[in-house]
């Protein structure tokens, strides 16, 4: 299941951004996000092949409050509250300045950016993210964002399955389940 190009690869951006850069728990264990220079390294990494330069620790922390704010679009659509994850994202859309236009750079072909006029870094990146959290919510696959239901773990992700009923951030966390409900029933 796809939504289109663009919303698949900023949708999954967002999944990146939100498991690498919220605490919680993941895969059965506490999760704490990078500081510093690893938490710049890691953002970096994320959004290859762009930013083509290095994120800095500051752009780094500010895409890291945008990374709570996306957490919470997941944490609403998976509670059922589709109303609360819409509103979010129209804050997060009008607090950013999102608004559509055609670039054409890097000697790639013209493409759409969603960043407005005077946006910071990180600001022009969460006006692309929220844009596509924004065509998933408004479009009939709306309900595949979700949080990983494992115990322990509050990792998020998009269900691209045909019939939609993935559950689990991974598979790491699907076994780790199954394997504890086979040991409850031999028990």
């Amino acid at each position: 299941m796809n939504f289109n190009s663009h919303t698949d690869l900023v949708v999954a951006v967002v999944v990146q951004l939100v498991n690498a850069l919220t605490a919680g728990e993941a895969r059965g264990r506490p999760y704490t996000p990078p500081q510093g220079e690893e938490l710049a390294a890691a953002v970096t990494g994320i959004l290859r092949p762009r930013p083509p330069r290095e994120v800095s620790v500051a752009e780094a922390a500010e895409l890291t409050a945008y990374a709570q704010e996306f957490r919470a679009v997941f944490e609403a659509v998976a509670a059922g509250d589709v109303d609360a994850a819409a509103e979010r994202v129209n804050r997060l859309l009008a607090e950013t300045d999102a608004r559509p236009h055609l670039a054409r750079h890097d000697g790639e072909p013209w493409h759409l950016h969603f960043h407005g006029p005077n946006g910071t870094f990180a600001a022009d990146w969460a006006a692309g993210c929220a844009t596509g959290l924004a065509v998933v919510l408004g479009g009939e696959f709306h309900d595949r964002l979700g949080v990983c239901t494992a115990p322990r773990c509050d990792r998020v992700f998009v269900d691209t399955s045909r019939n939609g009923t993935r559950r689990f951030c991974s598979t790491a966390c699907q076994n780790r389940v199954k394997t504890a409900a086979f040991r409850a029933r031999r028990a």
